[in-house]
């Protein structure tokens, strides 16, 4: 693996499971999470962190196609995906299904030739792979910093 691959894979690592610098990864947000707090609004017109978990799989998936030369944008419904069940189960089935989505652009990135990051994934998208890999782990850090305000306000208990 090439140096710049590594370094674009250890900070999708850092900014999903830790060790992020400048504060909690997404999986450190959502540590002790339960999925009635997940599923609960605690300010007004923001996303629950259940809805945040399914649109942050949607942007991984988003990459994951983009890397198979599928160039089709994200419909609201796949970026904003509905919570359809606010079951325990389905929470740590949309929290797992997050991490294997992780675990798989992790795998993509490591394969990924070094000599293309500067090409687009698809010839249809105005964004390099390497401004796509770097997007991932932007998009989870703006999320992470939702979460862990979410979290703040419910332990207020705002929408309790």
């Amino acid at each position: 693996m090439s140096r710049e691959i590594s370094r674009l894979e250890d900070q999708l690592r850092r900014a999903f499971v830790g060790e992020a610098w400048h504060g909690p990864s997404v999986l450190e947000a959502l540590e002790g999470v339960t999925a009635e707090q997940a599923s609960v609004h605690p300010i007004e017109g923001a996303h629950s962190i259940f809805e945040i978990v399914l649109h942050l799989g949607g942007t991984y998936r988003l990459v994951l196609r983009r890397l198979n030369g599928d160039a089709a944008q994200l419909t609201p419904t796949e970026d904003w995906p509905p919570v359809a069940s606010s079951s325990p189960a389905s929470w740590l089935e949309a929290v797992g299904a997050l991490t294997q989505l992780h675990a798989d652009l992790l795998d993509a990135v490591a394969h990924f030739a070094e000599g293309r990051l500067d090409e687009p994934l698809v010839p249809e998208s105005p964004y390099t792979a390497f401004t796509q890999f770097i997007g991932v782990t932007q998009h989870n850090l703006y999320h992470a910093g939702q979460i862990a305000l979410l979290k703040r306000a419910l332990a207020s208990g705002h929408g309790a």
